[in-house]
């Protein structure tokens, strides 16, 4: 089957009112696709065990008369060329809100950043990561402006709803007014915004907005972007009387542009951003269709809650019950982003009493919470606004403590070595605590978790022995380095769950080759633990070391010691 004929028949899964051979057409011609080509092959060598991500926004690192994206490439050639092989650079267009995602021109730079050169720049020495802002776009875009006016392009790209229609099964994720009213050249009309007034739902109904989409993607990857994250994508598709999240159209157009995407460039990967209950997330992957990659959301929340606590319960039943990513898909790992720490992800994980726990020692800790809108009226606890070093700060019981670097430092052993592609914050990667000064400047609760560095203060830092940064960053690196050697620690490598109790968090690793076995074994508590080395079932004709520490096992009938929030990678080879 051809392109245009497959292209054809998916579209007709969306609308099926239009003309879908000729709208195929375009689409191929704006990916700059041949309409007669074969349907492209099964690409499935996008990532391996030496792959890291960094995530970062384009001007967390500053130095002064400096470009930030300047400053960024720099830091990653001198600090994190051996470390990272992909970054995610958050969205570097230009904004007018929420740091970036409402964004008014998708084809352009923020000035303030860089340029496309910068971009391309990084791009040409690590896969690049761009958003596609795809759910919304800012009121104060060229796109709005025709939108209001009644002019094209613009005059139907945005999504329109009247507040008497039935909008009760709406699922939000924000606690701001759901229709906004707005005066155009034809009278007021209400727009759908998900997330805040001035980022505005685009309307995807309108198979012109999907088009223009689709010459972005293009022009993103003839600047180098390679992997794309679908911002917010779960929302994407609008209709009064249902929930509004995760609709078949919605799923059907991931297929779609995932189709275009990787047909236009074999390399590249699309990424869900859908924070959403894990059941629900896992949804995404599609029968191999979808996404490459899905974020693992109910990770953060449960390690967290699993080293505060000191019981990994709840995490070990969810690791159990996660089926693993079939080959061409993968997890993306991480415990920390520039949002904040999602509750969603944990409903049918948590119950109602261990959240409000979690929540309580959260704050204790400093973070805030931001709330959404339930359908049936109230609110509940969205997320939970916190730098993850400071998240790690001390445990449930005992509040602060003398065992937050270790904490840290665990939370990241057990994410590297789990079925899936490491993401890591830059923050998490530096240590950074607490922004409060930001977070009042801005007035917003997420900037507690995104401040800004100094480049020049930053380098100072990371090589004073004395600073927890440096002590952070120099072991978060080392971790890395022994990670990205081990076959068994590849994104689709076999991962099975090890039963040791609730207070030794353990799972096993083997390549997909078979050549390597590690044994990832983590103390979750703030107290000593012996675990039974014949607990393990370690083969005996094997010889094991544990990469972590160097230290070779010699009687397998004996004991491991673990230290408090000690992690242990014990391998075959």
């Amino acid at each position: 089957m051809s392109m245009q004929e497959k292209l054809t028949a998916m579209l007709d899964g969306v609308y099926p009112e239009i003309d879908t051979a000729f709208l195929a057409t375009q689409l191929l011609s704006a990916m700059q696709i041949d309409a007669d080509a074969a349907s492209p092959g099964d690409h499935r060598n996008h990532w391996d065990e030496s792959d890291i991500l960094l995530i970062t926004y384009a001007d967390t690192l500053r130095r002064e008369g400096h470009k930030p994206l300047e400053v960024l490439h720099r830091f990653l050639q001198d600090c994190l060329a051996d470390t990272v092989t992909a970054v995610h650079i958050l969205p570097f267009f230009p904004y007018s809100s929420d740091d970036g995602f409402a964004v008014m021109d998708y084809l352009a730079v923020n000035e303030s950043h860089g340029d496309w050169s910068d971009i391309r720049r990084i791009a040409g020495d690590y896969k690049l990561m761009s958003d596609l802002v795809i759910n919304h776009m800012s009121s104060r875009s060229r796109w709005f402006e025709n939108y209001r006016k009644r002019l094209d392009p613009g005059r139907d790209y945005f999504f329109e709803a009247d507040p008497e229609d039935d909008l009760n099964l709406v699922v939000r994720p924000r606690t701001s007014p759901l229709l906004v009213p707005v005066q155009t050249a034809d009278g007021e009309r209400h727009v759908w915004c998900t997330f805040s007034e001035d980022q505005v739902d685009l309307n995807f109904a309108n198979p012109q907005v999907l088009l223009e989409f689709v010459a972005i993607i293009r022009f993103y990857l003839d600047q180098g972007v390679r992997w794309f994250r679908l911002d917010a994508v779960a929302f994407l598709w609008k209709e009064p009387g249902t929930p509004c999240i995760h609709l078949h159209q919605t799923h059907e157009l991931i297929k779609i542009l995932r189709l275009l995407i990787e047909h236009a460039e074999p390399d590249a990967v699309i990424i869900t951003e859908t924070n959403v209950p894990n059941r629900e997330n896992l949804t995404y992957f599609g029968n191999a269709n979808e996404a490459h990659v899905i974020y693992n959301f109910s990770l953060p929340p449960l390690l967290i809650n699993t080293l505060v606590t000191g019981n990994c319960r709840h995490l070990k039943t969810w690791l159990m019950s996660m089926p693993p990513a079939q080959m061409g898909t993968a997890y993306l790992n991480f415990i920390a982003s520039h949002d904040g720490v999602g509750l969603r992800p944990t409903d049918g994980l948590l119950d109602d009493e261990e959240k409000e726990r979690l929540i309580h020692t959260m704050e204790s800790f400093g973070g805030r919470i931001s709330y959404r809108h339930t359908p049936g009226g109230g609110e509940q606890p969205y997320e939970v606004n916190i730098a993850l070093y400071d998240a790690m700060a001390g445990t449930a019981e005992r509040g602060a403590d003398g065992w937050q670097l270790q904490r840290f430092i665990c939370a990241h052993a057990i994410m590297l070595a789990l079925e899936g592609i490491p993401g890591f914050y830059i923050h998490s990667l530096l240590g950074t605590g607490n922004d409060y000064q930001r977070m009042e400047h801005t007035g917003r609760l997420r900037s507690i978790n995104r401040g800004q560095w100094d480049l020049e203060v930053l380098e100072q830092t990371l090589v004073d022995p004395l600073s927890h940064h440096h002590r952070v960053y120099t072991e978060l690196r080392r971790l890395i380095a022994i990670r990205r050697e081990q076959p068994a620690f590849h994104p689709n490598a076999t991962q099975f769950t090890l039963h040791l109790g609730l207070e030794i968090f353990g799972f096993w690793r083997q390549s997909l080759l078979r050549e390597q076995s590690i044994f990832c074994i983590n103390n979750v508590t703030d107290r000593v633990q012996q675990v039974a080395l014949e607990d393990i079932n370690l083969i005996g004709t094997d010889q094991w070391r544990d990469l972590i520490s160097g230290n070779e096992i010699h009687d397998l009938s004996g004991c491991l010691t673990l230290k408090p929030y000690q992690a242990v990678w014990l391998s075959n080879r």
